[in-house]
């Protein structure tokens, strides 16, 4: 497997950790009593979007590398 390979698999499970983890802090911040906790739901997500927008532009910086 090539370093472009595993970079765009680790980027993808991260992509996937961080938004699940998002959408169980803001669904389930009610049941701590604490703000804090919603807070860090959002921010996964915004970081979940961040890590898509960077995995766009390591492909297209990318482009022409071939992934084996």
């Amino acid at each position: 497997m090539s370093l472009k390979a595993f970079h765009l698999v680790f980027v993808t499970v991260c992509v996937l950790v961080t938004f699940g983890f998002g959408v169980w802090a803001v669904r389930h911040h009610d049941e701590v009593a604490d703000s804090s906790i919603f807070m860090l739901g959002v921010a996964s997500i915004a970081s979940s979007a961040g890590l898509i927008a960077y995995g766009a532009w390591f492909l297209k910086k990318l482009k022409g590398t071939q992934y084996l």
